[in-house]
């Protein structure tokens, strides 16, 4: 079935109504939970096929993700679809004002080979609580997942408003060239441009999860020992084709010696004397993303690692040392088991360098110092910021994640992933009471300076007002009106 025709199907369901249910909703989502409960060793060995993904990796960072993820929205989504009722001015006390969550209607969710059934399921949870049909593509370059995608979805969703797309580069133009009403899309800020254009040709709103050169920094303050163990599990987990990995380090000479002599001790207690042999390290996806790393390697100064196997596909965690920024692995982000060290003086020195670069998705800091925390948080810009760890600011679900500028726009995770796939629809209530019709009056001709100074007294705003307090001044001084009027009669009376 063409694209076409797919999207025109999913269309026809949402104007039917049928995701509009909160009920609805819910049994979609619960049916989703159902799938990972059942599924969860066929989900570690889909991954284990594609990226050679240990057991733990893929429980950790994918499939537990995911029933996490899930539940919560369950929890609380009931909660996040009611209307809100803002503040309102004097002007509009007789009315009322609400944010309805609408649901935007067919959404596209385009996956990534990563972590290709974390990033691809996540945004459809959140889209299918805020109540759209959603049309999902996996990343073909994972194939055993696509397929898993592909085969268990119908099993458990709703056909008519949950469909999945396989296919390539072509497939995934056509999809591009049709009318959604919102696009979610993970991967590469190459392919996130040519998503971004097509939503520009229909005016269609986007989020885009990219990546980009998520720097590290590291001070001598720090505990040495327990911050290299930290970088080293966010940079090679996955084989560092993780998004948000520290992408390199940035860090004296004598910080540097000291990652180094950890680094050594590390890597053999994880990994053995020799890591090919480890069943604990993934592989690089494809022969051409291990081409493109194998390359980053050739003539640098490898101080730790720097065997490949074109074979197997494998590169040990290999740390780099001696890293200018003009060097070609500065330029675009790694996505690999290659960890450069850029050395700076002095902390100045690395907020200058981080700022003369695009922001990065996260920026990691290693200090104990907290003023110099706080000089990091608000003298740069990125997605997000980590202190003292790495990756891990991700598992947490009342934060949002996102890139900003070229590392992404947008944001999901729990209530953000909700609040992404709904519309804010605004709404003014009004009735005809004579009361509020008198107060609106002043807004018709013939217009003189008196109603232009009770208008400007009506909307003027005021710091620490509410309306909502105004029944309870209503109440009030119509209370003191009767008692004074009482207090008139009694008077006359004796």
């Amino acid at each position: 079935m063409d694209s076409a025709t797919v999207v025109q199907q999913l269309r026809s369901a949402y104007h039917s109504g049928k995701t509009r249910s909160v009920e609805y909703r819910e049994k979609q989502l619960r049916n989703l939970l159902q799938l990972y409960e059942e599924n969860h060793e066929e989900m570690a060995r889909v991954l284990e096929i594609d990226l050679r993904k240990h057991k733990q990796e893929a429980y950790i960072l994918e499939i537990d993700f995911l029933i996490n993820d899930l539940r919560n929205i369950i929890f609380n989504f009931r909660e996040w679809v009611k209307p809100e009722q803002p503040g309102k001015a004097m002007l509009n006390m007789m009315d009322k004002v609400f944010i309805y969550k609408d649901p935007y209607g067919v959404i596209l969710v385009i996956g990534a080979w990563n972590y290709p059934l974390q990033v691809t399921l996540a945004p459809v949870a959140a889209a299918i609580a805020a109540g759209n049909c959603v049309l999902i593509k996996p990343s073909e370059v994972a194939p055993a997942t696509s397929r898993f995608i592909a085969e268990t979805i119908p099993k458990y969703l709703d056909q008519d408003c949950y469909r999945v797309v396989e296919g390539g580069v072509k497939e995934t133009s056509e999809l591009l060239q049709q009318k959604f009403d919102y696009i979610f899309f993970t991967g590469s800020g190459k392919v996130g441009r040519i998503v971004h254009q097509a939503c520009n040709t229909n005016l269609t709103p986007c989020t885009l999860e990219l990546g980009g050169k998520s720097p590290c920094f590291i001070d001598s303050t720090t505990d040495i020992s327990i911050a290299t163990k930290r970088i080293l599990w966010g940079k090679f987990i996955n084989a560092g084709q993780t998004c948000i990995a520290p992408d390199y380090i940035l860090c004296s000479k004598a910080v540097q010696e000291q990652i180094l002599e950890e680094a050594r001790s590390i890597l053999i207690e994880w990994y053995g004397e020799d890591p090919k042999n480890s069943p604990d390290l993934c592989r690089i996806i494809n022969q051409g993303h291990f081409e493109r790393l194998r390359r980053m390697i050739e003539g640098a100064n490898v101080a730790i690692g720097g065997d490949i196997d074109s074979e197997e596909k494998y590169i040990s965690p290999t740390i780099l040392i001696d890293v200018e920024p003009e060097d070609a692995i500065m330029q675009d982000e790694i996505f690999g088991p290659i960890l450069p060290i850029v050395n700076v003086e002095e902390s100045h020195d690395a907020i200058e360098f981080i700022n003369s670069r695009a922001p990065a998705l996260v920026l990691y800091i290693f200090t104990q110092d907290k003023d110099l925390q706080e000089v990091f948080i608000h003298t740069t810009t990125s997605g997000g910021i980590c202190l003292n760890d790495t990756i891990l600011q991700f598992n947490v679900e009342s934060l949002p994640f996102g890139g900003v500028g070229p590392s992404g726009m947008g944001a999901y995770h729990g209530k953000y992933g909700f609040d992404s796939f709904t519309h804010k629809k605004s709404c003014l209530m009004k009735d005809f009471n004579a009361l509020g019709e008198k107060l609106a009056s002043s807004r018709y001709p013939p217009y003189s300076d008196s109603k232009i100074s009770f208008l400007a007294t009506m909307m003027k705003k005021r710091q620490g007002f509410s309306v909502k307090f105004l029944p309870y001044l209503f109440m009030f001084v119509i209370g003191v009106g009767f008692a004074l009027i009482g207090k008139n009669i009694m008077d006359a009376y004796y």
